[in-house]
């Protein structure tokens, strides 16, 4: 069975790079040469999390078109970087651009750092030419209407090596949701507007595919789990976790965290199977399922699955595409819900949660393993994890379906420690300050439409958020420090107009 792979090391990234045969052989090896060399300082680059591959210089538009078809065709490529080194005329481009499928970063260096004043010739000026050619380059890509991300400065510049790996992060969430296909067990809860969306439409925008299976299928799968492989997942919750005597080997509970390791087997089994990456549940549809599934969930989410409550399978999407995104980077990312708030003047937060369903990945702690009383579902009581979120900044992000378009909309926070214990909320949850402030934020949310559900991830910032949506060519409102109500209401309704028209008739 085909195991869930949350890594970038499958990944790679081609550098390209653009000059043409007018200079001869000796400056075409010239800049072959170079061109290696900055090949090796991203490769070398602590935060360029995927492998860089060097490929042959480009000079006409025959080799450039083939690439561009060799690189679609290539699962591992998760985008190009393009250098022109010299002079690459542009129209050479126009075909391969055009055909070009994969996310580009055009680069914007030199091969040198510092200008060797006393040395320079013409020589040295035929084969230093980016700043021209690079600027031949933009033209082109301007004229075709290509998204790309633009980096300036040298290979050997951290600041240019982080925008790289930002981009190169955004890239495989790219790529990740080319290659999601998400289950569906039941349908969307009832009556609630926000969790839905057009499946065809993602399968057409994001290129996940989203379909629904009965959740006793699911069921199924559960009751199959053999009592061997329960014995042995108990026995890693007890090595793992604080876990309440009750549940413990010999507790009057304990025949429940059997139950909630027998849902985590068949759902893994289930998702394994069908090659599924992300998945939703909703707690209207059980079947024969005798709780509503919590710890699994939880345990599936920070080993990178995508996950969604409700059948929100637009959530599911997010937290997946977040979990690759920040995949190697300390914290994680979870289904979170803004639940209620703390509004003593001066010190407003937010309080998030789900009923059971938040990812351990976004704490350090140790999770405590507790059973209680659900209250909704009309079910067995479940068993989850309780524990509170790490300290540290943080970004939540929505997806709403606005007909005409998805929309992402992205608040930068902050978690904070809890101002007291909580006893008696007895799942996993976060406490925060958004960025502005809460009135600002929560005014802006509102003004946006987004959604109640979101990704919270603790790995990845604000820009990997922001080059996912060039590259995916969709909407995204930021609300951060920066953030005021009225531009915020004036960027919506510009938006508005830019994406009708963009999308033409």
């Amino acid at each position: 069975m085909p195991k869930l792979i949350t890594s970038l090391n499958q990944y790679e990234v081609w550098f390209v790079t653009g000059s043409q045969n007018l200079y001869g052989e000796e400056t075409l090896r010239q800049v072959a040469h170079q061109s290696q060399e900055i090949v090796a300082a991203l490769d070398a680059a602590s935060d360029v999390p995927v492998k860089v591959v060097w490929k042959p210089v480009l000079k006409d538009s025959e080799s450039i078109r083939r690439l561009a078809l060799e690189a679609n065709a290539a699962d591992k490529v998760i985008g190009i970087v393009a250098w022109m080194h010299t002079f690459s005329p542009a129209k050479m481009w126009i075909t391969g651009l055009d055909l070009l499928r994969k996310p580009l970063l055009h680069l914007h260096t030199q091969a040198n750092v510092a200008l060797p004043w006393g040395d320079i010739d013409f020589d040295f000026m035929n084969l230093n030419q980016a700043a021209h050619g690079d600027r031949e380059f933009g033209y082109i890509q301007s004229r075709l209407g290509i998204s790309r991300k633009t980096v300036v400065g040298h290979a050997s510049n951290p600041a240019v090596t982080a925008q790289i790996g930002t981009w190169q992060r955004a890239a495989a969430g790219w790529a990740a949701t080319h290659e999601l296909k998400i289950a569906r067990f039941g349908d969307n809860m009832r009556y609630v507007a926000v969790t839905e969306g057009d499946k065809t439409e993602a399968e057409l925008r994001f290129g996940v595919q989203v379909n629904t299976w009965g959740v006793n299928e699911l069921a199924e799968a559960v009751h199959a789990a053999s009592d061997a492989n329960i014995d042995s997942l108990v026995g890693e919750y007890e090595e793992l976790y604080d876990v309440v005597p009750e549940l413990r080997r010999g507790g009057d509970r304990h025949n429940s965290l059997r139950y909630g390791a027998a849902i985590e087997l068949g759902l893994r089994s289930f998702l394994e199977e069908g090659g599924f990456g992300a998945f939703t549940t909703s707690f209207e549809d059980l079947g024969a399922l005798r709780q509503l599934p919590g710890l699994a969930v939880q345990r599936l989410m920070a080993e990178g699955y995508g996950f969604g409550a409700e059948g929100d399978w637009k959530t599911a999407v997010l937290v997946r595409t977040a979990n690759v995104m920040g995949a190697g980077l300390p914290g994680g990312a979870s289904l979170m819900e803004d639940y209620t708030y703390h509004l003593t003047p001066g010190e407003e937060k937010i309080l998030g949660a789900h009923m059971l369903e938040v990812s351990p990945s976004l704490t350090t702690e140790k999770p405590s393993l507790e059973i209680h009383p659900l209250g909704i579902g009309g079910r067995e009581d479940p068993v989850r994890l309780v524990f509170t979120a790490d300290a540290g900044a943080a970004v939540v992000v929505a997806m709403s379906d606005m007909r005409d378009r998805f929309r992402l909309v992205a608040n930068v926070v902050d978690n904070v420690p809890l101002d007291e214990p909580m006893p008696n909320l007895p799942v996993g949850r976060a406490v925060w300050v958004p960025r502005p402030n809460l009135a600002t934020s929560a005014a802006a949310w509102l003004t946006a439409g987004a959604a109640h559900h979101t990704v919270m991830t603790t790995a990845v910032d604000i820009d990997v958020f922001r080059d996912f949506a060039e590259i995916a060519g969709t909407e995204l409102l930021v609300i951060d420090e920066n953030t005021t109500l009225s531009e915020f209401m004036r960027e919506v309704r510009w938006n508005a107009a830019y994406y009708r028209l963009a999308q033409g008739l």
